[in-house]
């Protein structure tokens, strides 16, 4: 929220990379505590055994598609403010270039730009919050299980 500076987490390769990150940690600390790869993290308590195969195999495609899920979450949520206020301030400019009445119609749109930069700060804090929170659900899942 710097002005003239870009948001790292606004590039899908830095949020994919922070998930993937902690992802790789999460499973580093089951391997420690475990001190072998349990089937049980991919099986439920009480699953019937004939539906097992399938089960794992749905168990596994949500497991590793967090990662995605995480990235995605945050670098869509960045992305969309910072191309809003993009928006936002290259039509006011635009009006403030014209002149004459523009100058006047231009207060609006500039003035949204102020809120929607509150707007975005207050989201950034929220992303944190989530993205923090989902990590400690995933690290309470893995000591846990289901």
């Amino acid at each position: 929220m710097i002005p003239y500076t870009m948001t790292l987490t606004s590039q899908i390769l830095m949020t994919l990379g922070l998930a993937l990150m902690t992802f790789i940690i999460l499973n580093f600390i089951y391997i420690i505590k475990q001190k072998i790869v349990s089937a049980e993290l991919f099986l439920p308590n009480g699953a019937p055994l004939f539906i097992a195969p399938f089960l794992i195999q749905i168990e596994i495609i949500s497991y590793f598609s967090r990662v995605i899920s995480l990235s995605v979450r945050l670098f869509a949520n960045m992305t969309s403010g910072h191309t809003l206020l993009k928006i936002l301030s290259g039509f006011g400019t635009g009006m403030i270039s014209s002149g004459g009445a523009g100058l006047i119609v231009a207060l609006g749109p500039i003035l949204v730009v102020f809120l929607v930069s509150g707007l975005e700060l207050a989201i950034a804090v929220l992303q944190t919050y989530v993205f923090v929170v989902l990590i400690c659900i995933y690290l309470h899942e893995l000591e846990h299980g289901h």
